[in-house]
């Protein structure tokens, strides 16, 4: 490809819109342009970048036995009613109507929809496994759309589903892939990190994050330095110290004159917050519902969702007048003592482990000294509801927590019979009885990867791409293409290459050395041969965009290092 006839519209100031290194050099170096608020056009140096991690992917999903189709992005309503999650999915999921009254969704996942396609068709045993994948785009109406590519409301992506007749199909299955992702991301070059994940909407109850380590991640991940505890900071549970076993003290009642933070109350009676009950007041599908903890840790709402089973944009906190109404006082002296019939109450475990706590006592100006779990008040008690934090332990070997951030590129699911039994989708075993199929579910973020791949490999001057997802893997860049010799030399070595079954790139513009050069740095081209001066002696300049070292080599030479390296 010349240069000149490239579409390659590069910027040298730093968009004002840009939040991340990749949504900055993404947009810089012209290989994306923003359309509207999350959505985005791949233009030809991006939509290369797109190809190349496409057939990675879709070589080792080939290799793994997984059959390619390709779907349609509009899903009728029908199908999505029949699992629930018409309803309970969210204002993520765009809706249509067309001119008969028909409604659909565009595509944000397609469990359903795999389903559906196979349930008349898949009936015995004997068709399965089976692992059917597609790669398409998928839309979700993000809230908050940022970080570029990264979070956006158009996205491509890989996904699979698996259809096994028991669990221990359904394991091999769910390993397959564990491998197939292994070998993608390692293929890829992307230092990554495979922890266990939160099933969330998606059901079942084993669920892999493969997350692309990144300090701008919105993921953040835990992980220790021996064992194999490694989640999100949603899935990872939380080691509880041993308590000291205390006498139960007589309760009694203290004033609290506006004292509704822990902060003031644990400043004005002089105990530290591990001896507090924290309260927080939510109203889930409309009904309130009160949640105590311990008041030094945070609610972790993956964990709540989990465990009440409703969607998360069903959960939001409680009003001034809603908590007036449910507890009987204002915010800030809610308590679990004495609490009006009928008002739902989850208790963490870690509340029921503590002695002589102190409370809201459902009053203002008022709290409770020395209450405890049993005696005092009682609830629903929830195993964990805490969300992780620095100097945290994991609960199995008491080792101490690293965190990370990253971006989350893959996830695997063990599904279950979740989806097949909602749309009665079942096969004949061998004894001819019917058994819903049980599934997995396997995605890979196409244009997520991109962002990773960009955030681990840049510097100050641009993008540094690994040579397999390069736009293209060699640019040559002629100093002077009127030059006969110059230009006749780079004709050869593209011709050389090309034969060799390389593609690279010809910058036969006619613009200054210093404007060639930034534009090579920006775009990141990871192979680079320079025809200048040296072009009457064969001679051409060979370096590559990581280590930035330039050094003369004959162009046979050339040639065999670009051959070897790419």
């Amino acid at each position: 490809m010349r240069m000149q006839r490239l579409y390659m519209p590069t910027l040298r100031e730093v968009p004002t819109e840009a939040e991340t290194p990749s949504h900055r050099l993404l947009l810089r170096a012209g290989m994306i342009r923003k359309a509207a608020s999350g959505l985005y056009t791949y233009l030809p140096l991006g939509y290369r970048v797109v190809r190349k991690i496409e057939e990675i992917v879709r070589e080792e999903m080939d290799r793994a036995g997984a059959q390619e189709i390709r779907m349609s992005s509009v899903q009728p309503k029908e199908i999505w009613e029949a699992s629930g999650r018409w309803s309970t999915f969210g204002p993520e999921m765009f809706k249509l109507t067309d001119r008969h009254g028909n409604e659909f969704a565009l595509g944000p996942t397609a469990e359903e929809y795999f389903t559906d396609l196979i349930k008349e068709e898949l009936r015995s045993y004997k068709q399965l496994p089976l692992n059917l994948y597609q790669i398409g785009w998928k839309y979700r109406d993000e809230k908050r759309p940022r970080f570029g590519i990264n979070r956006s409301r158009e996205f491509l992506m890989k996904d699979a589903y698996s259809f096994d007749v028991d669990a221990e199909g359904l394991q091999a299955s769910y390993q397959a892939m564990w491998d197939a992702y292994v070998r993608v991301f390692d293929r890829l070059g992307i230092e990554y990190r495979i922890v266990a994940g939160d099933s969330g909407a998606m059901g079942g109850k084993v669920s892999h994050e493969f997350t692309a380590l990144s300090e701008v991640g919105e993921g953040v991940i835990v992980y220790t330095d021996e064992g194999d505890a490694a989640a999100t900071d949603e899935k990872a549970g939380v080691w509880h110290e041993p308590v000291a076993d205390e006498a139960m003290a007589e309760r009694e009642v203290v004033e609290t004159p506006n004292m509704k933070t822990i902060e003031e109350l644990s400043t004005f009676l002089g105990v530290p917050a591990e001896k507090m009950i924290k309260a927080v007041c939510l109203k889930v599908q409309g009904d309130p519902l009160l949640v105590f903890l311990p008041a030094e840790r945070e609610l972790n709402m993956a964990k709540l969702v989990g465990y009440l089973q409703v969607p998360e944009h069903e959960i939001e906190m409680l009003d001034e007048e809603g908590i007036v109404k449910a507890t009987g006082a204002p915010a800030g002296f809610t308590g679990p003592v004495d609490l009006p019939e009928g008002v739902r109450v989850l208790i963490d475990r870690g509340v029921t482990e503590r002695h002589n706590l102190i409370c809201g006592a459902n009053e203002k100006d008022r709290h409770f000294k020395n209450v405890n779990f049993g005696r005092d008040f009682t609830g629903e008690v929830v195993e964990d509801l805490w969300l992780v934090r620095e100097g945290d332990r994991d609960p199995v070997h008491g080792l101490p927590y690293h965190f990370a951030r990253g971006i989350e590129v893959g996830n695997i699911f063990q599904l279950g019979t979740k989806y097949s039994e909602a749309l009665g989708a079942t096969f004949l075993d061998e004894n001819g009885v019917a058994k819903p199929l049980v599934m997995g579910s396997y995605g890979i973020g196409i244009t997520r990867t991109i962002s990773a791949i960009v955030e681990q490999n840049h510097d100050d001057k641009g993008i540094i791409w690994p040579v397999v997802v390069a736009p293209w893997p060699v640019i040559i860049t002629v100093m002077r293409p009127e030059d006969e010799m110059q230009a006749a030399l780079a004709d050869e070595v593209e011709q050389r290459l090309q034969e060799a079954g390389i593609d690279c790139l010809v910058d036969d513009r006619k613009e200054r050395p210093g404007v060639k050069f930034n534009d090579r740095d920006l775009i990141g081209i990871p192979l680079r041969l320079t025809v200048g001066k040296r072009a009457g002696e064969g001679v051409v300049e060979y370096s590559t965009r990581r280590d930035m070292v330039n050094e003369d080599v004959p162009v046979d030479e050339a040639i065999a290092r670009v051959t070897a390296a790419r």
